[in-house]
This record gives structure tokens, C-alpha cells and sequence, in this order.
């Protein structure tokens, strides 16, 4: 393989795609613009909820743990992508719904559809296939999982500090680039609450089948979950210490402990 077509088969980007006269092959044309469509799409459809929640109970039921649905101050699409500060507060109707819920917990997981309805169609649900049982061994006290509409990142401080949890893990639809429209991404925060900024945020990026796949985004999940408790901290504060080779290896439980 000459070095051309082994960097081409390293990546998705864009590299090497050649010329015609003095544009690109047309063939090249028009996957950027099918990847362009794609792209749109999955910012401007929701996800389907109800087939997402179906498959969040099978996850939680068995665990004995409750979904609680809740929506953001967005009212639609359209004002979501045109008022990014209300996709980071919560419904009154949310409110009342959490308060309910409100305990001492390790954590709160959640999932927001984001940017990205492809994303969360495609792989919330086969990512906490891998991180639930996981985490369950840690035997953490974990809330109902909370499944947000029209929600941003930091509408998981608002989530955590209501429902009494040490930690917030978000899972969330990425801004979906030319390649990968269906990228999660994993937001984690130590003593949400309102008010926190993203330097108090650890996240892991691009968790999907042809980017970082859901068990390495397990372990690098597990990993990091364990530290913020166990130090009581995250974001900057959080250094990532986690060697290469034990990102590389397979799921090693023995090597997730509960350092709560």
C-alpha cells in the first residue's frame, strides 16, 4: 500500500481525494454533499424519544431504576438552534417532575438529544448497554436515568443539583461534522448545580462505532467517574492520568474500582 492509500484508509477525513482539471472529482462532490445533508438532518429532526425510552427501560427496569422524561425551556426546534441559553434550563413542569425524584445519589445519568438526533437514535442506547453494568458494579447509588428534549450541556447542573447527586454524566448529541453526524459526546460533572462552566467539565468526544467505541468510551467513562468521587473534583482540576495501553486493552473490570 503506497502511503497515500494507507493514510486514506487511516481516517474519514478529506485527504487525497484528487482533481478534476480544476476542481474536485465529481464523485468527491457529491459525498460532501450528501455528508452536508446528513449533517443538516441531524440538527434540525429529533430523535425518536418514545423508541429511545423503550430501550432506556430495558436497560433501568431491571435495575430497579425509573426514566424521567423532562423538556427544556425551548419550546420547539427552531427556537432551540436560535436560543442556545434555553436549551440549558429546565421546564417548570421538568422541575416538579425531578423534585419528586430527589435523594442522595452518586450520580444522575442523562441523555439530550443536542445537535444530533443521529447521534442518540444510533448510539445512546448501545452506549449504556456497555456503561450500566459497568457502573452497577462500581454499586454506586444511582438516580433515575433523566432523558432531556431540546437540552444543552449545562442543563445537566440544573438536573444533578435537583435531584441531590454528587456527579453528573451527560451524554448528548455532538454539532455533527461532514464526516460524523452521529457523534455522542460524554459530558461529566462533580456537584452540579447552576452557575458551572465548562471548565468544570470532563468530556470524551466522538463515541460512536467509527470513533472512539463504546467500550473504550466505557472505560474512559469509568475511569474518570471514579477519580472526580473519589477526589471531588472534575474539569480542569481533573487531570487525565490513564495510560495509553489501558485504553487499548479490552474491558478489564478488575481495573474499574469503587474508590466512592
Amino acid at each position: 500500500m503506497n502511503p497515500k492509500e494507507f493514510w486514506k484508509s487511516s481516517t474519514s477525513a478529506r485527504i487525497g481525494i484528487g482533481r478534476s482539471g480544476g476542481s474536485i472529482p465529481t464523485s468527491e462532490l457529491l459525498k460532501f454533499r450528501l455528508d452536508h445533508a446528513r449533517a443538516r438532518d441531524a440538527v434540525l429532526v429529533e430523535p425518536d424519544f418514545d423508541t429511545i425510552n423503550l430501550g432506556l427501560e430495558k436497560i433501568f427496569q431491571p435495575l430497579g431504576s425509573e426514566i424521567v422524561r423532562v423538556e427544556s425551556l425551548a419550546k420547539s426546534r427552531e427556537e432551540y438552534l436560535l436560543r442556545p441559553d434555553l436549551g440549558r434550563r429546565i421546564s417548570e413542569p421538568s422541575r416538579a417532575r425531578l423534585e419528586s425524584k430527589k435523594g442522595i445519589y452518586d450520580l444522575v445519568l442523562i441523555g439530550v438529544d443536542g445537535l444530533s438526533a443521529k447521534a442518540v437514535d444510533s448510539n445512546l442506547i448501545p452506549f449504556l448497554q456497555v456503561l450500566v453494568p459497568i457502573l452497577s458494579e462500581q454499586k454506586y447509588k444511582i438516580a433515575p436515568f433523566v432523558l432531556g428534549k431540546l437540552g444543552r450541556v449545562a442543563i445537566g447542573d440544573e438536573i444533578g443539583e435537583i435531584l441531590g447527586a454528587r456527579a453528573a454524566v451527560l451524554l448528548i448529541g455532538e454539532r455533527p461534522g461532514l464526516t460524523s453526524a452521529d457523534s455522542l459526546g460524554m459530558y461529566l460533572t462533580f456537584d452540579p448545580k447552576l452557575g458551572k462552566t465548562d471548565e468544570s467539565r470532563n468530556c470524551i468526544s466522538n463515541i460512536r462505532p467509527d470513533g472512539l467505541d463504546f467500550h473504550k468510551a466505557t472505560l474512559k467513562t469509568a475511569y474518570l467517574l471514579s477519580e472526580s468521587l473519589k477526589r471531588g473534583i472534575s474539569g480542569v482540576d481533573l487531570k487525565d492520568e490513564m495510560t495509553p495501553d489501558f485504553l487499548e486493552n479490552s474491558i478489564n473490570r478488575s481495573n474499574i474500582t469503587n474508590s466512592t
